[in-house]
């Protein structure tokens, strides 16, 4: 008598556990919260944005005092140019920071993969895969726009230790200052893509939110 209690005890923690995993997350839900993971992993990219454009602009501002002054006052120039030297070291740091954030994105959503193999529907398996691609076009446009970034960070520096040499030849300044602007036109257009790729892979997250049925909320 008491054996067979204990089988049927035994019978209903196995049941228990067969009913746990019919009955748990989807993979639709599983994507669900790792997008929204990513989302939160990124915030620390997004709180970089206005600080990167104010020292961008106070080393514009710093640029701009140098090319007014010329080099007839050499020595202010040199001040100068040692300060917007800290203010690209500065962005230096920040732009870091950011990559980092990207990155950390970047590892979570690879989790959505074994998820997205999980899926049943042919039309949602689809359309998962549409915003995984996407994403993916996204992390790729984020690390060349880095390089392209410190690339310029590279040359900023470049101009402001040649910018407290005497015997700095306009010649010499000018081919440099060429260079710089061919390297942000590169940031530039490469920010504009990211962006656009961004913007595609919103749309098409909240297309797949839509398809699944997920009565979600969406961090912004």
């Amino acid at each position: 008598m008491f054996k067979n209690k204990k089988q049927t005890v035994v019978m209903l923690f196995i049941c228990s556990l067969v009913l746990s995993g019919c009955f748990g997350p989807s993979p639709e839900e599983n994507i669900y919260k790792t997008l929204e993971e990513v989302v939160s992993l990124e915030n620390t990219f997004k709180k970089q944005q206005q600080p990167l454009l104010e020292l961008e602009k106070k080393e514009s501002d710093l640029y701009n005092k140098i090319m007014d002054l010329g080099m007839k006052e050499f020595d202010q120039v040199v001040t100068l140019a040692k300060e917007a030297t800290t203010v690209v070291e500065e962005r230096e740091e920040k732009i870091q920071t950011e990559y980092d954030s990207i990155m950390s994105s970047k590892e979570k959503f690879e989790a959505i993969s074994g998820e997205i193999e999980n899926i049943d529907d042919e039309t949602l398996s689809a359309s998962a895969n549409k915003l995984k691609n996407t994403m993916e076009d996204r992390y790729q446009s984020y690390e060349t726009l880095y390089e392209n970034y410190k690339t310029s960070l590279s040359l900023d520096k470049e101009l402001y230790t040649m910018l407290q040499k005497e015997d700095l030849k306009i010649d010499e300044l000018e081919t440099h200052i060429t260079k710089i602007n061919a390297a942000y036109k590169a940031v530039m257009e490469q920010n504009e893509h990211f962006n656009k790729l961004t913007e595609k892979y919103n749309e098409q997250k909240m297309d797949f939110y839509k398809q699944a049925e997920l009565n979600v909320e969406v961090s912004k």
